[in-house]
């Protein structure tokens, strides 16, 4: 339960954050471009709007890594193998060991 609740909400971060990255302004554009206003910075003000985005970029992505570092940690704690949880039909047991490998043949004099 608590690992879908933390997917549910890592995704939800990553969408956040992918929009948040795409409002920046690029090189020449500004945030106002992106609505409709060809050269006037009046969407967020002149420097309140790269202060917000820029903040909110920081925030999201330092919830980006500990979550990603978090669902690593939740999938470490499943069982190792894809199939240890199938249990054999009946009459049928594991297969057996691998052989030791042969001895080396002795030098030839």
């Amino acid at each position: 339960m608590f690992y879908y609740l933390v997917v549910t909400l890592y995704v939800l971060v990553c969408l956040l954050l992918l929009v948040v990255v795409l409002l920046q302004q690029g090189r020449a554009g500004d945030i106002a471009a992106a609505f409709g206003g060809s050269s006037s910075q009046t969407a967020f003000g002149a420097r309140s709007g790269a202060t917000l985005l820029t903040r909110a970029t920081s925030v999201l992505a330092v919830m980006f890594v500990v979550g990603s570092l978090a669902l690593a940690i939740f999938w470490e704690k499943g069982s190792g193998a894809a199939v240890s949880g199938i249990k054999l039909p009946a009459g049928q047991s594991a297969p057996a060991p691998a052989a030791p490998p042969p001895a080396p043949a002795p030098a030839k004099k």
